[in-house]
């Protein structure tokens, strides 16, 4: 882990929060090549749950919502970790990390403070919302209460009927949404996987409640079809049934999706069978009718909810972890992102052979405009000798180095191109290059 965050530093990958103030635990800020990564992970999400299907439809809710909506899902009273601090060194810690519950409402925790080794110091375990509090509009009262949002789900189950009334979909339909959450970590840790400040892919799907067996079965598949498309190791996924009583209250299936982190075996997604219980919620709180009439069966129900939720950044992070590759090339040591070329940042990057040659310069610069009209993620790179240029490339996971050399401009040869993780080099003609690449690419 710590080579890796340091190649995301070196690299303009990613960045710890406001570091030059000395940082801000649990945030994270993107550079340019991850702000390239985690687009194109979103556009491959987008593409296979919204994009090639007729029963999706997007969503891009508010993050700040009435202070109704989290008294409704539950999470003002009992969106919580169980927090414990040291009465010494004053440090704090989850309980659930650092001990084990011993009944409903005991704990046991270790003898010594994990921070300080001051034995036997613990102040009473006492229960922390996590949700980040504010205050809507110029007064400062109760009514004034909003929380930044700690998932974006509940944005979508407000807005249940705006698309029935709006759109008229016939069930089974799903929306689908992608942005930023925020929760109140007490030990936020392991780079991207537990932040405060993160974001998420997901949908809420609804179906006649006869039918979730098989749309959850559907989206089993569905979700474990998107870690190949964005490169994950299948012998790295693995699926956990969790159990009745370790189930969310509003839960009657879950499947939880883990991925062998160098930190663990940790939870990547989830599938939960939410039942009806958000939108009955909603419904009772707001006293708005949230059923839905289906004109087949002339009957009238409250529609039940799958729902399968992606961390964006644990993606991310996973994508980074599996690819990272240390090997020998030439009697050097090597360092590479063994990136699927749909996720990479940049596909493929352009050099002259020779950085003081005007007429391989101008050359390159051709080759790197023609590709670039038809290849998203094209760099021209003529920075340093071109053994660093490969080093640098691999380094930040682009597949293929094209290179402009004098066979190219006296010869009339075509260019070579470079396999990242073979770095074995193919000569091809320069009209069949666009062809060639984009047929390696997809």
């Amino acid at each position: 882990m710590e080579s890796l965050v340091a190649l995301c530093k070196r690299r303009g990958f990613i960045f710890q929060g406001s570091e030059v103030y000395g940082g801000l635990a649990g945030t994270w800020d993107y550079g340019p090549l991850g702000v390239a990564l985690k687009n194109n992970i979103k556009q491959i999400w987008w593409k296979r749950f919204v994009d090639t299907r007729d029963d999706m439809y997007g969503m891009d809710a508010a993050i700040l919502m009435n202070q109704r909506t989290w008294e409704a899902s539950g999470h003002v009273s009992g969106f919580a970790d169980p927090l414990v601090e040291c009465k010494k060194c004053k440090h704090r810690f989850r309980a659930d990390q650092i001990g084990t519950q011993a009944g409903d409402k005991s704990w046991q925790l270790p003898d010594s403070c994990p921070e300080c080794e001051t034995k036997n110091s613990w102040e009473p375990v006492k229960s922390f919302n996590m949700m980040f509090k504010t205050q809507v509009g110029a007064s400062n009262d109760s009514s004034s209460v909003s929380y930044l949002r700690p998932e974006t789900a509940q944005g979508m189950f407000v807005n249940f009927k705006n698309i029935l009334d709006s759109l008229h979909p016939k069930l089974p339909f799903g929306m689908a949404q992608i942005g930023k959450a925020f929760r109140n970590e007490i030990a936020p840790r392991d780079f991207l996987f537990r932040a405060r400040e993160f974001e998420q892919m997901e949908i809420e799907y609804f179906v006649n409640p006869k039918e979730w067996e098989k749309t959850f079965e559907h989206f089993r598949q569905e979700v474990l079809a998107f870690t190949k498309d964005v490169g994950l190791n299948a012998a790295k996924v693995h699926e956990l049934e969790v159990a009745d009583g370790d189930r969310a209250h509003y839960s009657k299936r879950t499947i939880d999706f883990e991925f062998d982190f160098p930190f663990g075996k940790k939870e990547l997604y989830g599938l939960a069978y939410r039942t009806d219980f958000d939108l009955k919620q909603h419904s009772e709180f707001s006293k708005v009718d949230l059923s839905y009439y289906d004109e087949e069966s002339k009957e009238r129900f409250v529609p039940h909810c799958i729902e399968p939720s992606f961390g964006l950044d644990r993606t991310v992070l996973a994508v980074l972890t599996d690819a990272y590759t240390e090997d020998d090339m030439g009697g050097e040591k090597r360092t590479y992102l063994k990136l699927t070329p749909s996720v990479a940042p940049y596909k493929v990057a352009v050099f002259p052979l020779l950085r003081n040659k005007p007429e391989l310069i101008k050359k390159a610069q051709e080759v790197f405009s023609t590709l670039k009209a038809n290849i998203p993620g094209v760099i021209f790179d003529d920075n340093g000798n071109i053994g660093k240029r490969y080093r640098r490339q691999d380094e930040i996971g682009t597949p293929f180095c094209v290179t402009v050399d004098f066979e190219t401009i006296e010869k009339g040869e075509g260019v070579t191109v470079r396999d990242r993780d073979s770095g074995t080099q193919e000569r091809i003609a320069e009209d069949k290059l666009v062809e060639y690449l984009v047929g390696k690419i997809q």
